[in-house]
């Protein structure tokens, strides 16, 4: 088990970056696969990327490269950066951690952050 707390959300103008983190304790990130979800009002949690334990990511299919996460074990924590931000991607951004690489299904995530507000307005 793990204990994860996101940071780094807010409100930002469309076209501006961000870079969110989730900070880890209680036991070494290194030893889990970390995804990120997001969930917009009224919409289901989609996932956003998955970090496998050798610091690959795969991401969502709506990605389009906009976004890149990776892990940095020293710290003990996992980022997201996102760049070109849109009003579509307003929500609640979560980490989780699971044990597949790869998987973007929130069933297979056993530990969840309470997540941070990402606002895209002008």
């Amino acid at each position: 088990q793990v204990q994860l707390v996101e940071s780094g959300g807010g409100l930002v103008k469309p076209g501006d970056s961000l870079t969110l983190a989730c900070a880890a304790s209680g036991s070494s990130v290194r030893n889990f696969v970390i995804a990120w979800f997001r969930q917009a009002p009224g919409r289901e949690r989609e996932g956003v990327s998955s970090v496998c334990l050798g610091g690959r990511a795969y991401y969502g299919d709506f990605v389009k490269g906009r976004f890149t996460a990776s892990r940095d074990n020293a710290r003990n924590s996992v980022s997201l950066r996102i760049s070109s931000l849109q009003p579509e991607d307003t929500a609640v951004y979560y980490c989780a951690a699971g044990a597949t690489c790869g998987v973007l299904d929130k069933d297979d995530y056993s530990d969840w952050g309470q997540g941070t507000q990402v606002t895209v307005s002008s």
